[in-house]
C-alpha cells in the first residue's frame, strides 16, 4: 500500500516507503535503517497523543515488546514513546497474517495446523517466560513468516509484575478470542488467559470460525463465558488438546509449557474429524474423567513419567509436573479413542513430529554395536554450585565417557549403564559456553571456575585430573578472550597428547604435556594482538584479532598462523575477513563461517570462507541470504540450526543450499553425526535424527529436562558412542539410548 498525501516522509529518522495497515489507534508503516534493512514503525494516531492514559498504555506496550524480543516475535529495533506522536520501530516480518491466510485460502490443513499450533505455543511459552501476559492473541497479530509463526502487536500486554490499568468503562480485546476471565474481571487475567485465546485461534485456522461465533458481540461474549465451544469441524486429534484449552476456568487449562508438549505429541497428519460421531461431548467426557482421576489411575493411564528435577516458569513445581501427566494422558486417551474410529493417521517414521520406537526407524549402520552391557539410562551429576542451571559436554575413550562444564570440572560415567565412578567439582560461578576442554587416553581436562569468596585463587583455570582414579594432577590460570577472537568460548585445546593453553594475561600461548603438566614450549601473541588456538586436524593454528577490535568486541579483521605443534613457532600469516568463525575440515583446509554484523550486533551468516595451509589460499563464497542461528559442521558439510528448529545443510565448497528440513526441536545445537544419522538436541534433551543425504527426519524425541532453548552458539550436546548416543541437557542431565530404540514420544 503506497503513502499516502499527508503521511509523513519519515519517522526518527527512517525514511518511510508504504502503508501496512492502519487501525483504531494507529498507523504502520514499512520504512528502512541506514544499512537498508527493512522495519515496521507503528506511528500513534494524533488525538491519542495527548491521552495520559493511553501515553501509559503505549510505554507499557513498548517495554513489554522489548522484554520478550525474540525468535517468535518481533524484536524493538527503536522507539519514542515520549515523542509529541509516539512511535515504535520493530523488525518487518515478511509474511500474510493468519486472518489474511485463512481469509485467502481457507482453514490450515493438518500438516499447516500442526506447526501452526506449535509454534504458537512455543511463541507463548516464550512471552510467559518473559514475564508477560499478551492479552490479545488473535488472527491478525499472528504473522505466518517463511520461520514459523510470529506474535506481534503487544498494544494491551501487560508484565505479570505490573498493575493493570484500571480503563473505566472499557473492556479492551476482541470478544471471539478473549477468556471468560477477561470478559468478566480483566484485572485478574493471567499467562492462562492467552491460553484459551489460543484455543480460540486455533479452532478458527482448523475450521475459519470461531468457537464462539454469534450474529453479534455481545451474544459472542456472552457464549465465551457461559456456553461449551463449538468444535465439530476441529481435526479429533486437535479436539482433545483445544477443549484442554477453553476451560471455562483458568486452572483447568494447560499451561504454555504442558500445551506444547501435548501438541508435540499430536501426529504429523492431524487428520479429519471423527467419522464415527465421537463428537465434542465424548472429548470432554474423557477430560472430566482424567481431571478426577486418582494418581494412580493416572500412572496406569499414561507409563511415561515427567522429566525429573525443579525448573523454572510454570512447570517448575511438582504440582506442575503432575499437571503436564495428567495432560499427556487426556491426550493419550483421546488420540486412542480417534484412532479406533479411524480418525487418526498412524504416526510415520520420518514424518514431521515422529516418534521412535518401531522398525522403520533404526538408524545405526550395519555393523554398529551397542557398548558391552548397554542399557538406557538417565543421570544428573551435581556441581559445586547446584542451584545454577547448566550443562555438561562429553567426549567418550572406550567404555568410558568424560563429561565437564558448569560446576563439573570434570566427571567419570560408565557408557553401559550411566554409573559414576568419580566428579571433581567446581565451587565458582561458570562462564557460559565454557564447559570441558577434551581429554587424552589418560587425562581429563576442564574447567575451574573460582568461589566468591576466594579472591586470592585464578578466576579461572584448566585442571588436569587423572583419567583412571579423578586425582587432580596440575592446574594453571587460563585466559578468557577466544570468544571474541573466534565466537566460540574454547580458550584451551587438547593436541594429541598435549593441551594448549592462554595464559592469564592474554599474552601468550602455552603448551604442556596433558598428564605431566611438563610445558613443552610458550609463544606470545604477535604485538598489539591477542589470539586463540584453533585446531585444524593434526594442524594447530593460531587466530589473532587487533586489541583495539577485541576490546570493542567488533572483530571484522582476523589473522590465522599456523604454529609448529613441536616449537610453537608461528609461520606466515594469513588474513581473513570477518567477522569468521572456525567450524572445521573439509578438502585439507579450515572452513570458517562469515558473520553479518547489524550495528555491532551478529545478525547470522551470509559467507563461507576457506583456508588451505599450504599454499594460503583463501577463498569466499557469498550464501544467497543471511542464515540466522546455531552454526555447526560435520563430515564435511556446514549446518544451520534456527531457534524455530529450521536445520539447513550448506556446501562449504560452494556456499550453496543442499537441502533445508523443518524440525520440532527448537533452539538445538549440533551437528553430531554417527550411527548413520546427523543429532541436534536443545538444552530440553529433545534431540531429532536426521538423514545426512537429505535431512529426512528419522526420528525425534520428547523433551527430558526443564531448560530454556533461546540460547544460539551452543556446541553440540550428543556424544556417540557406537549404536548409542548420549545427550547433555539442562540442569546437568544426562541421558542415554539406543538409536534403533530412542524414546517414544508420549
Amino acid at each position: 500500500m503506497s503513502l499516502r498525501g499527508g503521511d509523513p516522509a519519515e519517522i526518527g529518522g527512517y525514511p518511510l516507503e508504504a502503508r501496512l495497515g492502519s487501525g483504531g489507534m494507529g498507523t504502520v508503516f514499512l520504512a528502512r535503517t541506514s544499512s537498508g534493512r527493512p522495519v515496521a514503525i507503528k506511528l500513534i494516531h494524533q488525538q491519542f497523543a495527548g491521552d495520559d492514559e493511553f501515553r501509559i498504555r503505549f510505554r507499557q506496550e513498548v517495554a513489554a515488546a522489548r522484554r520478550v524480543s525474540g525468535a517468535f516475535t518481533a524484536a524493538v529495533v527503536d522507539a519514542a514513546p515520549e515523542a509529541e506522536q509516539p512511535w515504535m520501530a520493530t523488525t518487518y516480518i515478511e509474511g500474510q497474517t493468519l486472518a489474511q491466510r485463512i481469509a485467502a485460502k481457507g482453514p490450515l490443513n493438518g500438516g499447516e495446523l500442526r506447526r501452526l499450533a506449535i509454534g504458537l505455543a512455543e511463541a507463548l511459552r516464550d512471552i510467559h517466560r518473559a514475564g508477560v501476559v499478551h492479552r490479545d492473541l488473535k488472527p491478525s497479530n499472528v504473522v505466518l513468516s517463511p520461520e514459523g509463526p510470529r506474535v506481534i502487536d503487544f498494544g494491551i500486554s501487560r508484565a505479570v509484575d505490573q498493575q493493570t490499568l484500571t480503563m473505566t468503562g472499557r473492556v479492551i480485546g476482541t470478544p471471539p478470542f478473549m477468556s471468560p476471565e477477561q470478559l468478566q474481571a480483566p484485572r485478574g487475567v493471567g499467562p492462562r488467559s492467552d491460553v484459551f485465546s489460543l484455543g480460540t485461534l486455533l479452532v478458527y485456522a482448523a475450521t475459519g470460525h470461531g468457537p464462539f461465533d454469534a450474529d453479534s458481540p455481545y451474544m459472542t461474549a456472552y457464549q465465551v463465558v457461559h456456553e461449551e465451544p463449538s468444535l465439530g469441524a476441529v481435526p479429533e486429534a486437535l479436539r482433545a488438546v483445544v477443549e484442554s484449552c477453553l476451560d471455562k476456568e483458568p486452572e483447568g487449562r494447560p499451561s504454555a509449557d504442558d500445551l506444547l508438549v501435548l501438541l508435540r505429541d499430536l501426529p504429523s497428519d492431524l487428520g479429519g474429524t471423527d467419522a464415527n460421531g465421537l463428537g465434542a461431548g465424548r472429548t470432554r467426557d474423557m477430560i472430566t474423567q482424567h481431571h478426577f482421576a486418582t494418581p494412580a489411575a493416572l500412572a496406569q493411564a499414561s507409563p511415561a513419567t515427567a522429566p525429573a528435577g525443579s525448573g523454572t516458569g510454570s512447570t517448575g513445581t511438582p504440582v506442575g509436573r503432575r499437571l503436564r501427566g495428567r495432560w499427556r494422558s487426556v491426550l493419550a486417551a483421546a488420540v486412542a479413542v480417534a484412532a479406533i474410529g479411524g480418525g487418526v493417521a498412524v504416526l510415520e517414521a520420518g514424518g514431521f513430529g515422529g516418534n521412535g520406537g518401531g522398525k522403520g526407524n533404526s538408524v545405526a549402520a550395519p555393523g554398529v554395536a551397542l557398548p558391552d552391557g548397554f542399557g538406557p539410562w538417565r543421570r544428573t551429576v551435581l556441581g559445586g554450585q547446584e542451584d545454577i542451571p547448566d550443562e555438561l559436554r562429553c567426549v567418550a575413550r572406550g567404555d568410558a565417557l568424560f563429561c565437564g562444564g558448569g560446576g563439573v570440572v570434570g566427571t567419570r560415567i560408565r557408557v553401559s549403564d550411566g554409573s559414576r565412578v568419580w566428579t571433581a567439582k567446581s565451587p565458582g560461578v561458570p562462564v557460559q559456553g565454557m564447559h570441558m576442554v577434551g581429554a587424552t587416553d589418560d587425562t581429563v581436562l576442564g574447567y575451574r571456575f573460582a568461589a566468591q569468596d576466594a579472591p586470592q585463587d585464578p578466576r579461572s583455570e584448566v585442571v588436569a585430573i587423572d583419567a583412571d582414579s579423578g586425582r587432580e594432577l596440575w592446574s594453571v590460570p587460563s585466559g578468557a578472550q577466544s570468544k571474541a577472537v573466534t565466537g566460540r568460548t574454547q580458550d584451551a585445546v587438547v593436541v594429541g597428547s598435549a593441551v594448549v593453553t592462554v595464559d592469564a594475561s592474554n599474552s601468550r600461548f602455552e603448551a604442556r604435556d596433558a598428564h605431566s603438566g611438563t610445558v613443552a614450549w610458550e609463544t606470545p601473541f604477535p604485538a598489539g594482538t591477542q589470539c586463540a588456538p584453533v585446531p585444524v586436524g593434526p594442524q594447530l593454528f593460531a587466530m589473532c584479532a587487533t586489541d583495539a577490535e577485541v576490546d570493542a568486541l567488533e572483530v571484522r579483521h582476523s589473522t590465522l598462523y599456523p604454529v609448529d605443534r613441536a616449537s610453537g613457532t608461528l609461520g606466515r600469516p594469513v588474513s581473513v575477513d570477518g567477522p569468521a568463525v572456525p567450524m572445521g575440515v573439509a578438502d585439507g583446509g579450515l572452513v570458517l563461517f562469515q558473520g553479518h554484523m547489524e550495528g555491532p550486533a551478529l545478525d547470522g551468516y551470509d559467507g563461507v570462507v576457506r583456508v588451505h595451509p599450504a599454499s594460503r589460499k583463501v577463498t569466499y563464497s557469498r550464501l544467497a541470504k543471511t542464515y540466522p542461528g546455531t552454526p555447526g559442521m560435520v563430515d564435511g558439510t556446514l549446518y544451520m540450526s534456527t531457534q524455530t528448529g529450521l536445520v539447513t545443510a550448506l556446501d562449504p565448497a560452494t556456499g550453496r543450499e543442499k537441502w533445508s528440513r523443518q524440525t520440532g526441536v527448537e533452539g538445538a545445537s549440533g551437528p553430531v553425526a554417527g550411527a548413520g544419522a546427523v543429532y541436534f538436541s536443545s538444552a530440553t534433551g529433545r534431540v531429532v535424527a536426521l538423514a545426512p543425504q537429505d535431512g529426512k527426519p528419522l526420528w525425534t524425541t520428547d523433551p527430558q529436562a526443564d531448560g530454556l532453548t533461546g540460547e544460539q552458539g551452543a556446541s553440540p550436546r550428543v556424544t556417540v558412542v557406537g549404536r548409542a548416543v548420549v545427550v547433555a541437557a539442562a540442569k546437568n542431565t544426562l541421558f542415554a539410548f539406543d538409536t534403533q530404540k530412542p524414546p517414544k514420544a508420549g
